[in-house]
């Protein structure tokens, strides 16, 4: 492949923009000539050979630039990130430009074999990997220091020279692609292959995951509505829901393991080979040598980082989880006061009163588990974390933990203390139904309304103005820079983590949860769609194979689950009255049905394989294939040396 980046040319007649690169007002023309010049130098240079435009208007505002890439450096880029495709055979393999004619709906003339998203992804990860040569600054700046090795793109970012880099929004795909995911209501499944084609593989995976486990739901909530009618009191029917519940949580989680695989097999990046995880943007320390690439970097103590871990955010977490369980009663105050003012005035208005607290109680658990993520963002950045992946696993243990607590200690709290399953039930519903509708208004209602205000606002300006430029592009681009930008599917999955708690944990107490569940993710695709496709700009594709973390966080809360409900079932009066003489009979028999739900559970997870068969057979043949080849490289070296 080195041999291709020679004849590789930087021009191309018709240019087509796929990133914008927005300078902050005022920067030095020396920093914007040099960072221009070192995107379209050639790569045996240390330049990344892409092609960039300036935006210009008639106000002169210079301070947004255009970058896109002619067909044949996308092609050699595909080859450098990895990206596999479809081959003639149906097979999938990791594309290379010298086997190019054997990858399905290749030709020269095709400049649609990469789709849209794929060529954004290569532009970001040329863009990234820009890296400082000689120079000790940024030109203009010298306070911005460089190092050999140094991503160029991430100290401008930090220094305030660079905004913002974003992809653009192609709107003929883009009106597509709403019509068929959410212009008409419809029942039926969403377009995964088109959302992953425009939004990337990490977009279209919370996608499909929020479909399925929807889907998946269907059954609790069709099971659950006769139970809360007509058993409402009659535990011993609980046994069987909750037992059900319980291995349906397991079912589904190992089902979509495999659901998962299929689809990111077809997709290419089950294949994709991970590569050598770069120092995260947010690190520093001394100049040293890494001693696995050679290169020069930053070093940070590890020592330092664990005490900055042990003695600064574990205590900080645990501080937290005191306020919130402090939080908690005070909730539990304001509940005795309502039941007391209940009792003394017997009204449809004390009626209502009931269920204030309950709802006061879910506003404020939404107010702190926010204010919560940006302290537990700065912690998790101020710990000064080598690796993204490991910052990431250091985060949502935060957050996690955090939200946990603070959602579900008050249940936790009302079942096991106060032992009050009438509260437990008011309180469940109420806690769950006000999360969702607040999540709903947050993420996607007021987002959308805020932005629609803005386009209006933006539109009226645009139209006063005469430019040289195509209008449309220009309008586009002041419109996309201005929108919100989507950081990534955390939150959404902590949503549906949290929504499969109040399901799974308690499900014997309130077996409507499913029910309500299943109604807010039906309006949370149609929402998350609305915020992904008018809210934010796009984001970039990002290839990954599977839900990652999270996968393990739902699998701990499924056994959680177990406990809580044979708890609670072990509690109930008809229960009891199995075992009148002895208490500790009925906790050996609790903790013997414990152990033999979680026995079963994990011998589910263990006999249901995470990939189908077929699957499995395409992989080994493929490594197979893989060491074929290494073999004879092998021996043709092993020839070649010895004619020497």
């Amino acid at each position: 492949m080195a041999e291709s980046w020679s004849f590789l040319d930087t021009f191309e007649h018709n240019f087509r923009p796929l990133v914008v690169i927005e300078f902050a007002k005022g920067t030095k023309e020396e920093t914007i000539d040099w960072f221009t010049k070192r995107i379209v130098d050639k790569k045996a240079n240390g330049g990344a050979q892409l092609l960039v435009k300036p935006l210009v208007t008639e106000n002169g505002n210079e301070n947004i630039y255009l970058v896109g890439a002619s067909h044949l450096r996308l092609l050699l880029g595909a080859e450098t990130v990895g990206l596999v495709k479809e081959c003639n055979d149906n097979s999938m393999r990791t594309f290379t430009y010298s086997s190019r004619k054997t990858f399905k709906d290749f030709a020269d003339d095709n400049h649609n074999f990469l789709t849209m998203a794929e060529g954004q992804y290569i532009i970001k990860h040329e863009l990234e990997n820009l890296r400082a040569k000689d120079e000790k600054m940024i030109p203009g700046y010298p306070q911005a220091k460089l190092y050999p090795g140094k991503s160029i793109v991430r100290r401008l970012l930090t220094s305030g020279v660079l905004v913002q880099i974003f992809p653009l929004h192609d709107r003929e795909e883009l009106k597509k692609l709403r019509h068929s995911w959410y212009g008409r209501v419809k029942v039926g499944y969403q377009p995964l292959d088109e959302i992953r084609c425009y939004f990337g593989e990490t977009v279209a995976l919370y996608f499909g995951f929020l479909e399925y486990f929807t889907f998946a739901l269907i059954p609790m909530a069709v099971i659950g509505i006769p139970y809360y009618v007509f058993a409402w009191e009659d535990y011993d029917k609980y046994v069987m829901f909750a037992t059900f519940n319980l291995l349906w949580s397991t079912v589904i989680l190992e089902v979509w393991k495999r659901i998962c695989s299929v689809m990111t097999y077809c997709w290419g990046t089950l294949l994709m080979k991970r590569q050598f995880e770069e120092p995260r943007p947010g690190f520093h320390g001394v100049l040293g040598i890494n001693a696995v690439t050679g290169r020069e970097e930053p070093v940070y103590s590890s020592i330092k980082r664990q005490i900055r871990i042990y003695l600064v955010s574990l205590p900080f977490v645990c501080l937290c989880l005191y306020f919130s369980l402090y939080v908690m009663m005070i909730y539990f105050d304001l509940e005795r006061w309502a039941l007391d003012y209940h009792e003394e005035n017997e009204s449809n208005f004390s009626s209502l009163m009931l269920f204030v607290p309950s709802i006061i109680y879910a506003v404020v658990i939404e107010i702190m588990n926010r204010i919560y993520r940006y302290a537990a963002e700065f912690l998790t950045s101020w710990e000064n974390h080598r690796l993204e992946s490991s910052y990431q696993n250091h985060l949502v243990l935060k957050v996690l933990v955090f939200n946990f607590l603070n959602c579900f200690a008050s249940l936790f709290y009302i079942a096991f203390v106060l032992f009050d399953m009438k509260l437990l039930r008011q309180s469940l519903a109420t806690l769950l139904i006000t999360s969702q509708i607040l999540n709903q208004f947050a993420e996607s209602l007021l987002p959308y309304w805020l932005q629609k205000r803005h386009k209006k606002r933006m539109k009226k300006r645009m139209c006063s103005l005469k430019t040289d430029a195509d209008l449309s592009l220009v309008e586009q681009i002041n419109l996309e820079k201005e929108m919100g930008t989507y950081f990534g599917t955390f939150d959404d999955y902590l949503e549906l983590f949290l929504q499969f708690g109040y399901v799974s944990l308690f499900s014997c107490v309130y077996p409507l949860a499913a029910v309500f569940a299943v109604l807010n993710n039906i309006t949370e695709i149609y929402c998350d769609a609305l915020k992904m496709c008018r809210v934010y700009k796009r984001p970039f594709a990002e290839p990954t194979a599977n839900i990652g973390v999270w996968q393990l966080a739902f699998e701990t809360m499924s056994v959680i689950a177990v406990v809580t409900n044979c708890i609670l079932i072990g509690m109930s009066p008809q229960v009891n009255a199995l075992f009148p003489d002895s208490k500790m009979d009925l906790i050996l028999t609790v903790a013997l049905v414990e152990h033999l739900l979680l026995a079963i559970k994990f011998i589910m997870a263990f006999v249901i394989p995470d990939k189908p068969r077929d699957i499995q057979i395409k992989l080994a043949k493929l490594e197979f294939e893989s060491l074929e080849a290494l073999k004879q490289q092998v021996r043709a070296t092993d020839m070649y040396n010895s004619e020497k």
